[in-house]
């Protein structure tokens, strides 16, 4: 098996640095400022260099457990590289529909030579995901809101304040990060929230608290939604990725702050469907190995506030490519902005997700 992979890649790299065969790989991922991060700092530098390689962006992530099962079924993969969050790349693992990596073959080490597998560290949580971001789910709102009366909420529990903070709010239709915030503004202690998840009477109670707004909620389904909802005023609160609101905060200099409080720390990254011809794995992994390494994820940072997964990545983060602002405070990890954190189970939910989806989907039809 390792004599194959290593021919395989040889003839990845031989194919792709001749140009002799132009290759079109189908790249999966969220979209927004997200994909241009990914886009700049892989896509681009990866094709400049393998002028026979060509990438197509697929902004279907949101949707990739439910289209590789269906791609599986009718034996008809279509996508070359798929990005998710840890407890989907778990799923999709333990169905079969991804494949194992064998990390210290197939990644580039650190510059110092530290084996990719130690340089990823515990962030490698299934055989079959390579990390690439630390990032979180949080909330923005806007700094203007004449009703809030000069107050500007500062704990997870305002989003349930309707008294006090009153408007629209916007949080993604699925009960990750919804249900777990709900029982902690319902008098759950942190450590105990999946146990009272897991239980029947636990479930009711974080929808019942998600009821007491649910009438001045707007529910969204991709990470662009919430920062557009802000910026034109038909939300004054809403839930989205770190990076999202960084770059409307930053870039587009929009009257909203950040809510970092209660913020539940993810992890995003790479798989490579089960069923891939030799060809297609091939050319996938001679670009995974380009676009994990220390310097490619250490780039993506200058044009999103997400952490790096890589150890030796960190070091590197410097500047925004654009705005020249340091990075460093942007990110979810910065010791200002993680004073209280969630730490998010990605085993938990890769379990019970299915049954928790059709509960929250029958509650919000309701």
């Amino acid at each position: 098996m390792k004599f194959k992979t290593l021919l395989l890649a040889g003839a990845a790299s031989a194919m792709m640095t001749s140009g002799a065969m132009a290759i079109d790989l189908t790249i999966v991922s969220w979209g927004g400022a997200y994909s241009n991060s990914q886009n700049e700092a892989y896509h681009k530098p990866y094709m400049a260099a393998n002028p026979g390689v060509n990438i197509i962006n697929d902004e279907s992530s949101a949707e990739a457990v439910a289209k590789l099962r269906a791609m599986n079924e009718a034996g008809n993969v279509t996508w070359d590289l798929v990005d998710v969050v840890a407890s989907d790349a778990i799923r999709l693992c333990d169905e079969g529909l991804a494949e194992e990596i064998n990390f210290d073959e197939a990644l580039a080490p650190a510059p110092d030579g530290t084996p990719a597998s130690e340089d990823f560290g515990d962030l490698i949580v299934s055989d079959c995901f390579i990390p690439q971001i630390v990032y979180s789910t949080t909330f923005g709102y806007r700094s203007d809101v004449e009703a809030w009366n000069g107050r500007e909420p500062d704990d997870i529990c305002d989003v349930f304040d309707l008294e006090n903070f009153p408007g629209k709010r916007s949080l993604e239709k699925r009960p990750i990060n919804n249900m777990e915030w709900a029982l902690l503004c319902d008098g759950v202690a942190k450590d105990d929230v999946y146990d009272v998840l897991e239980t029947e009477e636990g479930v009711s109670r974080a929808l019942a608290k998600l009821e007491t707004i649910k009438d001045q909620t707007i529910w969204w389904t991709a990470g662009a939604e919430t920062p557009q909802l802000l910026a034109d005023g038909e939300v004054v609160i809403g839930s989205t990725y770190n990076g999202r609101l960084f770059s409307l905060i930053e870039e587009q200099d929009q009257p909203v702050k950040m809510l970092w409080d209660a913020q539940v720390f993810d992890l995003d990254g790479w798989i490579v469907p089960a069923g891939l011809s030799d060809e297609r794995k091939a050319a996938v992994m001679d670009y995974l190995k380009f676009a994990t390494d220390t310097q490619r994820l250490a780039d993506q940072a200058k044009y999103i506030s997400y952490g790096p997964a890589r150890k030796s990545s960190a070091p590197l983060v410097g500047k925004h490519a654009e705005l020249g602002i340091d990075m460093a405070p942007h990110m979810p990890t910065d010791p200002k902005n993680a004073t209280n954190t969630f730490l998010y189970n990605y085993e938990w939910w890769a379990d019970y997700r299915d049954d928790l989806d059709a509960k929250f989907q029958a509650w919000l039809a309701g």
